[in-house]
Protein backbone atom coordinates (compact mmCIF):
# COMPACT_ATOMS: atom_id res chain seq x y z
CA UNK A 1 0.00 0.00 0.00
CA UNK A 2 1.15 3.51 -0.82
CA UNK A 3 2.47 5.16 2.42
CA UNK A 4 0.43 8.29 1.75
CA UNK A 5 -2.73 6.24 1.26
CA UNK A 6 -2.02 4.33 4.46
CA UNK A 7 -1.57 7.60 6.38
CA UNK A 8 -4.81 8.96 4.95
CA UNK A 9 -6.70 5.81 5.94
CA UNK A 10 -5.34 6.07 9.49
CA UNK A 11 -6.37 9.73 9.78
CA UNK A 12 -9.87 9.00 8.47
CA UNK A 13 -10.20 6.04 10.86
CA UNK A 14 -9.03 8.20 13.78
CA UNK A 15 -11.60 10.85 12.90
CA UNK A 16 -14.41 8.27 12.71
CA UNK A 17 -13.26 6.82 16.04
CA UNK A 18 -13.46 10.29 17.59
CA UNK A 19 -17.08 10.67 16.50
CA UNK A 20 -17.94 7.15 17.68
CA UNK A 21 -16.53 7.99 21.12
CA UNK A 22 -18.76 11.08 21.19
CA UNK A 23 -21.79 8.91 20.42
CA UNK A 24 -20.86 6.22 22.90
CA UNK A 25 -20.33 8.72 25.70
CA UNK A 26 -23.79 10.25 25.35
CA UNK A 27 -26.83 7.94 25.26
CA UNK A 28 -29.21 10.94 24.74
CA UNK A 29 -27.50 11.50 21.37
CA UNK A 30 -28.31 7.94 20.29
CA UNK A 31 -31.92 8.22 21.48
CA UNK A 32 -32.34 11.55 19.67
CA UNK A 33 -31.00 10.06 16.41
CA UNK A 34 -33.63 7.29 16.52
CA UNK A 35 -36.46 9.37 17.99
CA UNK A 36 -37.37 11.65 15.07
CA UNK A 37 -37.47 9.02 12.28
CA UNK A 38 -39.56 6.75 14.52
CA UNK A 39 -42.03 9.51 15.43
CA UNK A 40 -42.40 10.56 11.79
CA UNK A 41 -43.05 6.98 10.76
CA UNK A 42 -45.70 6.46 13.47
CA UNK A 43 -47.56 9.72 12.73
CA UNK A 44 -47.52 9.34 8.95
CA UNK A 45 -48.27 5.64 9.27
CA UNK A 46 -51.48 6.27 11.20
CA UNK A 47 -52.47 9.02 8.74
CA UNK A 48 -51.91 6.61 5.85
CA UNK A 49 -53.82 3.85 7.65
CA UNK A 50 -56.80 6.20 8.07
CA UNK A 51 -56.91 7.21 4.41
CA UNK A 52 -56.15 3.73 3.11
CA UNK A 53 -59.64 2.67 4.18
CA UNK A 54 -60.50 3.89 0.68
CA UNK A 55 -60.57 0.64 -1.38
CA UNK A 56 -59.08 2.49 -4.37
CA UNK A 57 -55.79 3.03 -2.49
CA UNK A 58 -54.82 -0.36 -0.98
CA UNK A 59 -51.09 0.35 -1.18
CA UNK A 60 -51.24 3.83 0.36
CA UNK A 61 -49.94 2.81 3.79
CA UNK A 62 -46.92 0.98 2.41
CA UNK A 63 -46.19 3.78 -0.06
CA UNK A 64 -46.32 6.57 2.52
CA UNK A 65 -44.27 4.66 5.10
CA UNK A 66 -41.64 3.87 2.45
CA UNK A 67 -41.62 7.52 1.35
CA UNK A 68 -41.18 8.73 4.94
CA UNK A 69 -38.24 6.39 5.53
CA UNK A 70 -36.52 7.13 2.23
CA UNK A 71 -36.95 10.90 2.61
CA UNK A 72 -35.61 10.67 6.15
CA UNK A 73 -32.51 8.95 4.79
CA UNK A 74 -31.77 12.19 2.90
CA UNK A 75 -32.49 14.41 5.88
CA UNK A 76 -30.64 12.21 8.40
CA UNK A 77 -27.58 11.76 6.19
CA UNK A 78 -27.38 15.54 5.76
CA UNK A 79 -28.00 16.39 9.42
CA UNK A 80 -25.64 13.66 10.71
CA UNK A 81 -22.87 14.92 8.44
CA UNK A 82 -23.40 18.61 9.18
CA UNK A 83 -23.90 18.23 12.94
CA UNK A 84 -20.62 16.34 13.24
CA UNK A 85 -18.95 19.24 11.43
CA UNK A 86 -20.76 21.77 13.63
CA UNK A 87 -19.52 20.00 16.76
CA UNK A 88 -15.98 20.77 15.62
CA UNK A 89 -16.94 24.42 15.18
CA UNK A 90 -18.78 24.64 18.51
CA UNK A 91 -15.73 23.23 20.31
CA UNK A 92 -13.37 25.45 18.25
CA UNK A 93 -11.50 22.35 17.18
CA UNK A 94 -11.51 22.81 13.41
CA UNK A 95 -8.14 24.56 13.35
CA UNK A 96 -6.62 21.83 15.51
CA UNK A 97 -7.79 19.13 13.10
CA UNK A 98 -5.97 20.69 10.17
CA UNK A 99 -2.80 21.09 12.21
CA UNK A 100 -2.90 17.25 12.55
CA UNK A 101 -2.39 17.48 9.47
CA UNK A 102 -5.74 16.53 7.99
CA UNK A 103 -6.51 17.08 4.33
CA UNK A 104 -9.95 18.48 3.41
CA UNK A 105 -10.97 15.33 1.53
CA UNK A 106 -10.03 13.20 4.56
CA UNK A 107 -12.35 15.28 6.74
CA UNK A 108 -15.09 14.80 4.14
CA UNK A 109 -14.47 11.03 4.11
CA UNK A 110 -14.61 10.80 7.92
CA UNK A 111 -17.81 12.83 8.10
CA UNK A 112 -19.35 10.66 5.38
CA UNK A 113 -18.60 7.42 7.26
CA UNK A 114 -20.07 8.69 10.53
CA UNK A 115 -23.07 10.02 8.59
CA UNK A 116 -23.77 6.50 7.29
CA UNK A 117 -23.58 5.04 10.80
CA UNK A 118 -25.79 7.71 12.37
CA UNK A 119 -28.32 7.42 9.55
CA UNK A 120 -28.57 3.65 9.99
CA UNK A 121 -29.04 4.10 13.77
CA UNK A 122 -32.00 6.35 13.00
CA UNK A 123 -33.61 4.55 10.06
CA UNK A 124 -33.28 0.85 10.92
CA UNK A 125 -35.30 0.94 14.20
CA UNK A 126 -38.03 2.95 12.44
CA UNK A 127 -38.19 0.43 9.58
CA UNK A 128 -38.44 -2.46 12.03
CA UNK A 129 -41.22 -0.74 13.99
CA UNK A 130 -43.29 -0.48 10.80
CA UNK A 131 -43.97 -4.23 11.08
CA UNK A 132 -45.69 -4.41 14.52
CA UNK A 133 -47.38 -0.99 14.19
CA UNK A 134 -48.74 -1.21 10.64
CA UNK A 135 -47.99 -4.75 9.47
CA UNK A 136 -45.86 -3.25 6.69
CA UNK A 137 -42.50 -4.95 6.09
CA UNK A 138 -40.96 -2.15 4.04
CA UNK A 139 -38.51 -4.39 2.17
CA UNK A 140 -41.39 -6.59 1.02
CA UNK A 141 -43.37 -3.57 -0.14
CA UNK A 142 -40.59 -1.92 -2.16
CA UNK A 143 -38.15 -4.81 -2.42
CA UNK A 144 -34.45 -4.65 -3.24
CA UNK A 145 -34.74 -1.30 -5.13
CA UNK A 146 -35.33 0.31 -1.73
CA UNK A 147 -31.57 0.05 -1.10
CA UNK A 148 -30.85 1.89 -4.35
CA UNK A 149 -33.41 4.58 -3.46
CA UNK A 150 -31.95 4.84 0.03
CA UNK A 151 -28.35 5.24 -1.20
CA UNK A 152 -29.32 7.78 -3.86
CA UNK A 153 -31.00 10.05 -1.34
CA UNK A 154 -28.04 9.73 1.01
CA UNK A 155 -25.88 11.02 -1.84
CA UNK A 156 -28.29 13.94 -2.21
CA UNK A 157 -27.96 14.64 1.52
CA UNK A 158 -24.15 14.65 1.29
CA UNK A 159 -24.22 17.00 -1.69
CA UNK A 160 -26.29 19.45 0.38
CA UNK A 161 -23.97 18.94 3.36
CA UNK A 162 -20.84 19.74 1.35
CA UNK A 163 -22.39 23.01 0.25
CA UNK A 164 -23.57 23.88 3.78
CA UNK A 165 -20.22 23.05 5.41
CA UNK A 166 -18.48 25.16 2.78
CA UNK A 167 -20.70 28.11 3.70
CA UNK A 168 -20.14 27.45 7.42
CA UNK A 169 -16.38 27.26 7.13
CA UNK A 170 -16.31 30.53 5.19
CA UNK A 171 -18.96 32.57 7.03
CA UNK A 172 -19.00 30.93 10.46
CA UNK A 173 -21.84 29.96 12.78
CA UNK A 174 -23.99 32.85 11.59
CA UNK A 175 -24.99 30.51 8.73
CA UNK A 176 -25.81 27.61 11.07
CA UNK A 177 -29.55 27.77 10.32
CA UNK A 178 -28.86 26.63 6.74
CA UNK A 179 -28.35 23.14 8.19
CA UNK A 180 -32.10 22.90 8.70
CA UNK A 181 -33.30 25.17 5.90
CA UNK A 182 -31.73 23.73 2.74
CA UNK A 183 -33.20 20.16 2.85
CA UNK A 184 -36.72 21.58 3.18
CA UNK A 185 -36.05 24.04 0.38
CA UNK A 186 -36.04 21.15 -2.10
CA UNK A 187 -38.84 19.20 -0.35
CA UNK A 188 -41.76 20.77 -2.32
CA UNK A 189 -40.15 19.84 -5.65
CA UNK A 190 -39.02 16.41 -4.44
CA UNK A 191 -42.59 15.10 -4.81
CA UNK A 192 -42.33 13.02 -1.64
CA UNK A 193 -46.03 12.48 -0.99
CA UNK A 194 -47.60 13.44 -4.33
CA UNK A 195 -46.93 12.77 -8.04
CA UNK A 196 -44.86 15.11 -10.17
CA UNK A 197 -47.87 16.15 -12.27
CA UNK A 198 -49.44 17.68 -9.14
CA UNK A 199 -47.02 20.60 -9.45
CA UNK A 200 -47.59 23.59 -11.75
CA UNK A 201 -45.81 23.32 -15.08
CA UNK A 202 -43.06 25.79 -14.13
CA UNK A 203 -42.32 23.87 -10.91
CA UNK A 204 -42.27 20.57 -12.79
CA UNK A 205 -39.45 21.97 -14.92
CA UNK A 206 -37.46 22.67 -11.74
CA UNK A 207 -38.34 19.28 -10.20
CA UNK A 208 -36.76 17.47 -13.16
CA UNK A 209 -33.38 18.80 -11.95
CA UNK A 210 -33.94 17.58 -8.38
CA UNK A 211 -32.66 14.02 -7.97
CA UNK A 212 -35.12 13.25 -5.16
CA UNK A 213 -38.12 13.76 -7.46
CA UNK A 214 -36.90 10.94 -9.73
CA UNK A 215 -36.53 8.64 -6.72
CA UNK A 216 -40.04 9.23 -5.40
CA UNK A 217 -41.57 8.94 -8.86
CA UNK A 218 -39.76 5.62 -9.17
CA UNK A 219 -41.07 4.46 -5.80
CA UNK A 220 -44.67 5.30 -6.71
CA UNK A 221 -44.32 3.47 -10.01
CA UNK A 222 -42.95 0.40 -8.21
CA UNK A 223 -45.53 0.28 -5.40
CA UNK A 224 -48.69 1.38 -7.24
CA UNK A 225 -48.03 -0.04 -10.70
CA UNK A 226 -45.53 -2.80 -9.87
CA UNK A 227 -43.16 -1.36 -12.47
CA UNK A 228 -39.49 -0.69 -11.78
CA UNK A 229 -38.17 2.37 -13.67
CA UNK A 230 -34.38 2.08 -14.05
CA UNK A 231 -34.37 5.28 -16.13
CA UNK A 232 -35.60 7.31 -13.15
CA UNK A 233 -33.02 5.70 -10.87
CA UNK A 234 -30.23 6.40 -13.38
CA UNK A 235 -31.34 10.03 -13.70
CA UNK A 236 -31.19 10.42 -9.91
CA UNK A 237 -27.66 9.00 -9.68
CA UNK A 238 -26.38 11.15 -12.54
CA UNK A 239 -27.82 14.29 -10.94
CA UNK A 240 -26.35 13.29 -7.58
CA UNK A 241 -22.92 12.82 -9.14
CA UNK A 242 -23.14 16.32 -10.61
CA UNK A 243 -24.26 17.86 -7.31
CA UNK A 244 -21.57 16.03 -5.33
CA UNK A 245 -18.89 17.48 -7.62
CA UNK A 246 -20.41 20.96 -7.23
CA UNK A 247 -20.72 20.55 -3.45
CA UNK A 248 -17.14 19.32 -3.02
CA UNK A 249 -15.87 22.16 -5.20
CA UNK A 250 -17.77 24.67 -3.03
CA UNK A 251 -16.26 23.10 0.09
CA UNK A 252 -12.70 23.25 -1.28
CA UNK A 253 -13.05 26.85 -2.47
CA UNK A 254 -14.48 27.89 0.91
CA UNK A 255 -11.77 26.00 2.80
CA UNK A 256 -8.96 27.61 0.83
CA UNK A 257 -10.51 31.04 1.28
CA UNK A 258 -10.93 30.47 5.04
CA UNK A 259 -7.31 29.29 5.34
CA UNK A 260 -6.06 32.27 3.34
CA UNK A 261 -7.91 34.73 5.58
CA UNK A 262 -7.06 32.93 8.84
CA UNK A 263 -10.66 31.97 9.58
CA UNK A 264 -10.07 28.35 10.61
CA UNK A 265 -9.13 29.38 14.16
CA UNK A 266 -12.05 31.79 14.45
CA UNK A 267 -14.99 29.70 13.25
CA UNK A 268 -16.18 29.08 16.80
CA UNK A 269 -16.62 32.78 17.47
Amino acid sequence: MNPRSHSSARRIAALVLRYLYLLRSSWPRIIEISYWPTMQLIIWGFIATHFSENPNEPALTGLLISAVLVWDSLFRSHVSYTLSFLEEMWSRNLGNLFVAPLRPWELVAGLTVISVLRTLIGIVPAALLAIPFFDVPVFHVVGLPLLAFFLSLMLTGWAISLTVTGILIRFGLGAESLTWVLPFLIAPVSCIYYPLDTLPDWLQSIAHYVSASHIFEGMRSLVLENEFRPDLLANAYLLNLLYLVIGFTCFLVAFRSARKHGLLLQVGE
